[in-house]
């Protein structure tokens, strides 16, 4: 191997094994090993990036993976809006759904979505709901502070949940006014002081084979909320939190260091099933019906708040 192609793989080999969730419980003489012998004759770093993505494979995790430079590029220096920007509208009997996909990108980026979803939350919330159903399904992962900074004012101030690295210590998340914070320290989007106009309603919220990682977080952000009830399909299962690092000639290394755990300590490293699990109807008749939505609904018009609209 030329200097220039060891030292690159060698440096990331080292992030791995610093920072991998699963560090303590890998053989890293054999993985160095395996990498290098994969990556022989390799004369630059690009030539390298075979034998790095089998050894984020062999972390264990499922949710490690690598950007060459044009992908990182592409993805987390753009400055275009999200494709697919959050949605809410009013249902039957004060009932306010909001559709919350991922989304990833610069800072101008989650800006931008925030932006969005706060304005088409709070105009869905001009007639005073009753109850909301929050849709994950949608969400493949991405950032999720952004999305929490969204769903803040109707996930409702206090503790949500929490990040547990390998050694056991926790990073907690926290809503206050509307915001998100992590360990105390603001993440941005300062609500400025809005609020829904009714504090603590139910919430519904959707998950689907779909929903992953960040999705995943936020799903978790509402388990053990009182008031609340999730409907559909167990999760993806990565319910883990990646941190990036830029390596030299512009890849990047998403490594998987911490799990998710709710508001009351548990913590998630698997597919995370629903309250009320419904599937699907796969017949044709069925093509533009949303069982899981009815179902949600249905739940919803029991509650209180609702019960009289």
């Amino acid at each position: 191997m030329a200097p220039a192609a060891r030292t690159y793989l060698s440096k990331a080999l080292s992030i791995m094994e610093e920072h991998s969730l699963l560090r303590h419980q890998i053989d890293w003489d054999n993985l160095r090993s395996k990498a290098f012998s994969q990556a022989r004759g390799a004369q630059k770093p690009a030539d390298t990036y075979g034998a790095i993505e089998s050894a984020l494979g062999s972390l264990g995790d499922r949710h490690s993976t690598f950007w060459n430079p044009e992908q990182s590029k592409e993805t987390l220096d753009s400055s275009a809006p999200s494709s697919d920007p959050p949605q809410a509208r009013s249902l039957k009997n004060g009932i306010v759904y909001v559709a919350l996909p991922g989304v990833d990108g610069s800072q101008k980026t989650y800006d931008h979505y925030v932006r969005q979803g706060r304005a088409a939350v709070a105009k869905a919330d001009g007639a005073q709901a009753c109850g909301w159903v929050v849709d994950r399904r949608p969400e493949t992962g991405g950032g999720m502070w952004p999305v929490l900074a969204v769903a803040g004012p109707i996930l409702g101030d206090g503790t949500a949940g929490s990040f547990v690295a390998a050694d056991g210590k926790k990073s907690v998340w926290s809503i206050k006014n509307g915001a998100p914070y992590l360990d105390g320290k603001s993440r941005g989007w300062s609500t400025g002081g809005w609020r829904l106009a009714t504090s603590g309603p139910p919430v519904a919220v959707l998950t689907g084979r779909r929903t992953s990682s960040a999705g995943e977080a936020v799903a978790v952000a509402f388990r053990g909320r009182p008031g609340t009830r999730s409907f559909g399909e167990p999760t993806s299962g990565v319910p883990t939190g990646n941190a990036s690092y830029r390596l030299s000639d512009g890849a990047t290394l998403f490594i998987t260091g911490v799990r998710d755990a709710d508001r009351t300590g548990r913590t998630y490293d698997a597919p995370i099933p629903p309250d009320e699990e419904v599937i699907k109807d796969p017949r044709p008749v069925a093509r533009h019906q949303d069982a899981v939505l009815n179902a949600a609904q249905k739940w919803l018009n029991k509650q209180a708040s609702c019960r009289h609209r």
